[in-house]
């Protein structure tokens, strides 16, 4: 243990000086070695090492008095000017001519620190930082679990301002047996009003003492941020970087005045749960869709794995930092797409933690509850069930930008427009039956058109729209690409009876959310579904 100790400080002083360690030749002013303390603590962590020059990282020992000295020091800076005070190891470490004191602070768990004039300090690189930004002092409580922001309150907002739609479906999907038991599952459910749900879940109650039971509402009266980020109308009136920002730019570099598309703040204003289709909705009309083996005159599958772009999305939403006051920002390049979540990983997560499935909610209460709403594949499990997928992916913890940032690499468009002859040609090859298939092609839209015309009016009209549950939502973006009934219920991870078919396919064709491939024939072998599209 002691050889292994030496060893890492002989590598830190060729190093130099870093984030994680500071070198001191002596201790001369008590008030600078707490500020170095302070923002160790506040940040991962690292090690002091008396008895090197800061300057130049050449070694000037201490005589063992110094080394009494010094040590007595450490121990009554760490409890005397450090506040909240803290706990350091101190270590001596035998050198040519002397010893060098070594004190290794861990990071703290009663964020944030400071010295005794009131100063909170952070290290920024080798050096330290003043931090004044609430933001980021917020971040740093939450971090330690002392601020909960998704149980903060969020002023002059009233439950009227909440989306009743979305209420009724949360609480559909996370009452469902005991509705079930009352009878109220399909039309019936469908048909109740927002405060009869509420009754039979808990007799007497109405939506708002369910709110406030299930804690969206806090005892002085206010609505929580985790209420209005779930089921809010206007969320961004009370809280404007709640959202995300989409482009498609042309190229490769965010400095590029040029784009594709654009997803307007009017278009993205909403709940979580509107984002969440935006956001996919964005993905699926902007990215290529590319052929799967022979199948040349079909859609294709997503370059980028759906299943993947939904983890990604999900996890952006939810796990964001909602101390800091930026948008998530989603950029679609010519070579790939990036996802940026504010904050860092929180709780000393790293990424290598994420890959393995470890999960440490940042949001916990958000989170428990928005899995009744987003399409989550449970605790840990979603990075990995992307990851699955074998797509290439980076992911940067920036400390520094305070951001988390997943990179999704996708072919050059060149690429793809190779992969889009080389299926051209194959097409030409059989061209007679090619031929045939548009014509059937042209008959399928004139139905779709049909379908769309009948749906618009349908959702126009004075009828009520049928309330998706989280599992009906998320197999209506599923099917932005075509899918086969079997696809849809290894999606769900059901087994292909009817009774699932009925709920999850044929209900949703009935309601017009998706449409036939092939509205001819419905029990074709090649039959898939598609998501109809109302603009």
């Amino acid at each position: 243990m002691y050889q292994r100790m030496m060893d890492d400080i002989s590598k830190q002083i060729k190093a130099g000086e870093v984030s994680g360690v500071q070198f001191k030749e002596r201790i001369l002013d008590k008030y600078d070695i707490a500020c170095e303390l302070v923002a160790f603590s506040n940040s991962h962590g690292g090690k002091l090492v008396v008895g090197i020059k800061d300057k130049t990282g050449k070694t000037n020992a201490l005589s063992y008095s110094e080394v009494q000295e010094t040590t007595n020091l450490l121990s009554d800076i760490a409890s005397e000017n450090v506040v909240p005070s803290i706990l350091i190891k101190i270590d001596t470490v035998e050198v040519e001519d002397g010893n060098l004191v070594v004190a290794t602070v861990k990071e703290g768990l009663n964020k944030p620190y400071h010295d005794n004039k009131g100063i909170v300090w952070v290290k920024n690189g080798a050096d330290k930082r003043k931090v004044f930004d609430n933001a980021e002092l917020a971040e740093m409580m939450t971090d330690c679990g002392s601020f909960a922001p998704d149980e903060a309150g969020v002023r002059d907002a009233t439950v009227n301002d909440l989306d009743a739609t979305t209420i009724k479906q949360f609480l559909g999907n996370r009452f469902e047996r005991v509705l079930e038991k009352k009878g109220l599952t399909g039309d019936a459910f469908n048909e109740a009003s927002l405060d009869a749900i509420c009754s039979a879940i808990a007799k007497g109650h109405d939506c708002e003492k369910i709110l406030r039971n299930l804690r969206f509402i806090r005892p002085d009266g206010t609505l929580t941020v985790a209420a209005m980020l779930l089921f809010g109308k206007y969320t961004q009136r009370w809280m404007p970087m709640m959202t995300a920002k989409c482009i498609c730019f042309a190229g490769n570099s965010v400095g590029s005045k040029v784009f594709r598309d654009k997803v307007n703040d009017a278009d993205m204003e909403g709940n979580l749960l509107h984002q969440y289709d935006t956001i996919m909705d964005f993905f699926t009309r902007n990215l290529h869709n590319v052929q799967v083996g022979d199948e040349f005159n079909s859609m294709g599958k997503l370059e980028i794995p759906y299943t993947s772009l939904v983890e990604f999305t999900v996890n952006s939403l939810v796990h964001r930092s909602l101390n800091m006051k930026a948008p998530v920002r989603i950029f679609i390049f010519d070579n790939r797409v990036e996802i940026h979540s504010p904050g860092a990983l929180p709780n000393g997560l790293t990424i290598d933690d994420i890959k393995a499935g470890t999960s440490m909610p940042r949001n916990m209460f958000l989170f428990n509850n928005a899995i009744y709403l987003l399409p989550y594949t449970g605790v840990g499990s979603g990075i990995t069930r992307a990851l699955d997928e074998d797509i290439n992916v980076t992911f940067m913890n920036n400390d520094k930008a305070q951001e988390f940032v997943i990179t999704v690499w996708r072919e050059e468009s060149n690429e793809v427009e190779k992969k889009s002859n080389q299926v051209e040609k194959k097409s030409n090859q059989v061209e007679g039956k090619s031929n045939q298939v548009e014509q059937k092609s042209n008959e399928v839209e004139e139905k779709s058109n049909q379908v769309q015309d009948s749906d618009t009016r349908l959702r126009h009209s004075d009828t009520k729209k049928v309330s998706l549950s989280n599992k009906q939502r998320d197999i209506v973006n599923f099917c932005s690409v075509p899918r086969t009934t079997a696809e849809i219920m290894e999606r769900l991870g059901l087994s292909n009876q009817t009774k699932n078919r009925e709920r999850y396919i044929t209900s949703l064709v009935a309601a017009g959310y998706l449409q036939m491939t092939n509205p001819d024939n419905p029990t074709a072998s090649n039959q898939k579904y598609k998501k109809v599209n109302i603009r």
